[in-house]
């Protein structure tokens, strides 16, 4: 989710394919919904799949992958670290029940993770590749990123850079063996939480491993180990693939055993809740309180303050965004936005800023295609350490948010 200005077009290690052909365009979208399951490829009344693909050269996905593995190393390196510096949780902009129960977990550390999954945010400008953000808590993508892209494979012939879904179930399959169980924990009322899911299961049955659709209160701890007891799945869990926010688990707590995300369980979480703490966009205002190196971090996102010590009010050098945002909703860029949604957003940060951060805009190179400018992003799949593939969006305008179209992003030959 990027908050980007638009300089003149020009040259970008990046390339687009012609279009599809309707017929073609056609045939890609009934087989997402009936093959990929993406239910509904629309938002509000436009599509939201490109017809075309965009390329990479193989040394530029190397590049890439190379930036990507570096980040994921440093961000798992920070996260625990924080997890034993509990005085810096709450200028992360964190919940004050999530807060306590970290502090709670002290220097023992978080709940036990396992396949670990992240995905960063690349934007190319004419200093190079920048990042907007790091999807560490429960990044998505995996249909568009892996099933809808290989039917771009098939249409234009040349190859994936990767499938996160086949890498997220060898990471499973390493951490709980043949045979084991799988609890898919999610919001069950949200279609688009609910795909994803249903996609996820689908792979892993496919290597013999049995799964749950579940809910978190769903989800029961008994001495640190997880199980369930619904019509439709009953029994323990070898491992939980979280795809519920953590900042929503606490507001469960009637209902659900949510600390144990984040603590005392010992089956294994995909992600465990205390990856919050580097998936808030105020991680950057505690780096220098940490021994941590982050050199590819601090080389890669922009300018990052609390938006107490930005001039974010008569700079429009500044994007607003709030601390535990998703899906580019409520970024503020002023003359991008429309003004109401802007007073909106600017009203939130005068009344919390502790839950919002500064960000300085970066200049992206946007790309022109059949008469239409396209602003792209580029989400670099990170899972048990190694780069596992992409989910490209492009927009029409200098926002990555709901608004933008999947695209397929393929490496030349």
């Amino acid at each position: 989710m990027s908050g980007c200005s638009v300089m003149d077009v020009a040259p970008a290690p990046l390339g687009v394919t012609a279009p599809f052909a309707p017929e073609e365009f056609a045939d890609l979208r009934r087989r997402s919904v009936f093959e990929c399951g993406k239910w509904d490829p629309q938002f509000e009344d436009e599509c939201v799949l490109a017809d075309f693909a965009l390329t990479l050269e193989p040394a530029t996905w190397r590049e890439l992958a190379v930036l990507a593995e570096e980040l994921a190393r440093e961000t798992l390196a920070a996260e625990r670290e924080l997890l034993a510096r509990p005085e810096l949780h709450a200028r992360l902009g964190l919940p004050r029940a999530i807060r306590r129960c970290l502090r709670e977990c002290g220097a023992g550390g978080g709940a036990r993770g396992a396949a670990r999954v992240m995905r960063f945010d690349f934007h190319w400008t004419r200093a190079g590749w920048r990042i907007s953000e790091v999807n560490s808590d429960v990044p998505g993508g995996f249909i568009e990123a892996s099933s809808i892209s290989r039917l771009a494979v098939d249409l234009t012939g040349l190859h994936l850079t990767g499938d996160p879904t086949h890498a997220l179930v060898e990471a499973a399959l390493r951490a709980v063996g043949a045979g084991g169980s799988v609890g898919l924990v999610h919001a069950t009322a949200y279609t688009d939480d609910r795909q994803v899911m249903v996609h996820l299961a689908k792979a892993l049955e496919e290597r013999g491993l049995a799964t749950g659709l579940l809910d978190p209160t769903q989800v029961l701890f008994c001495d640190g180990r997880a199980s369930a007891a619904t019509s439709w799945f009953r029994g323990p869990i070898d491992l939980l693939l979280r795809f519920f926010p953590a900042e929503w688990l606490p507001n469960t707590r009637t209902a659900c055993d949510w600390r144990s995300f984040f603590a005392g369980n010992r089956t294994p979480i995909s992600n465990p809740g205390a990856a919050i703490l580097v998936q808030s966009k105020r991680f950057p205002l505690v780096w220098d309180e940490l021994s941590t190196s982050l050199s590819t971090w601090r080389a890669l996102l922009p300018e990052t303050r609390s938006p107490r010590d930005a001039d974010w009010r008569s700079d429009d050098g500044w994007v607003l965004k709030p601390a535990l945002g998703r899906v580019g909703e409520d970024i503020g860029l002023r003359a991008v936005v429309e003004v109401r949604e802007w007073k909106s957003i600017a009203r939130s940060v005068r009344w919390w800023p502790a839950h919002w951060v500064a960000q300085r805009r970066f200049e992206a190179v946007a790309l022109e295609h059949e008469g239409e400018t396209l602003h792209p992003c580029l989400g670099v799949y990170v899972i048990d350490g190694r780069a596992a593939g992409i989910y490209g969006r492009v927009a029409r305008r200098p926002l990555v948010d709901s608004r933008a179209r999947d695209v397929a992003v393929l490496v030349t030959p």
